[in-house]
């Protein structure tokens, strides 16, 4: 059996407000093995994506803090380590791709630049090597004229598109987990249906473990092994996709 890749035990996530103290996660547990795709699902506001910033080191302090609990990343815990050592981790260890694509991706800066200072933040590589791997991600992610789009800017790419760039910018660094928080929102029910198979082979493909996030159990089905339920900040049942279904 291989060690559990990451584990969230009795997360609690609170934020101050006018009205008082809020707690937007209220011991919540999550386990996520090797190549298993855990979906977790649920309205819109339960805590999902709130899961997914914990995890990744960007809730907001203030006005949230992290209360209580443990986030373990192969048995470290992630929330007592130093900002340089969390740093290291995100993006080449635990990976994200963001709900809305324009808003991830810089517009002032072109495709290629943001991928290339990706690779060179964590890799000890020449920027002609991070060129060279940037353009075989876009190639992998099925962009085509990679050599000509990493020249582009995100407003001159469709949806579509710019979500492929973010996939391939998040797997460039062979990350062992990749977040994907309702990677296919801003898309057409077509297009979704593209994300969703180029998730599935570059997983079988790359070997990472992948962390679904959505409020739309068809397209969570299609993805995961097992699923979560959140609601109201809660998690309210787990298990296997059959037995959740």
């Amino acid at each position: 059996m291989e060690d559990t890749l990451l584990e969230v035990r009795d997360l609690q996530v609170e934020f101050s407000t006018k009205m008082g103290i809020v707690r937007v996660l209220d011991k919540v547990n999550l386990k996520v093995d090797p190549r298993q795709t855990v979906g977790i699902i649920g309205e819109s506001g339960c805590g999902k994506s709130m899961m997914a910033l914990s995890i990744m080191g960007l809730v907001p302090i203030p006005p949230g803090r992290i209360a209580g609990g443990e986030i373990l990343y192969r048995g470290i815990d992630l929330l007592t380590l130093e900002k340089d050592a969390i740093l290291d981790i995100r993006g080449k260890r635990i990976a994200m791709i963001f709900q809305e694509p324009m808003n991830s991706l810089n517009p002032v800066f072109t495709v290629g630049n943001q991928l290339v200072e990706t690779l060179l933040r964590h890799e000890d590589m020449t920027r002609r090597d991070a060129w060279d791997k940037s353009v075989d991600m876009l190639k992998a992610v099925g962009i085509p004229s990679p050599e000509k789009r990493m020249h582009d800017y995100s407003f001159q790419m469709s949806g579509g598109m710019r979500q492929r760039v973010m996939i391939a910018m998040s797997l460039c660094l062979d990350p062992d987990i990749l977040i994907a928080d309702e990677p296919t929102t801003a898309l057409d029910v077509t297009v979704q249906k593209q994300v969703i198979d180029l998730l599935n082979k570059l997983q079988k493909e790359l070997g990472f473990a992948m962390v679904f996030v959505s409020h739309d159990l068809a397209l969570v089905a299609e993805v995961a092994n097992s699923i979560t339920v959140m609601y109201a900040g809660q998690v309210v049942e787990q298990g296997p996709v059959t037995d959740i279904l």
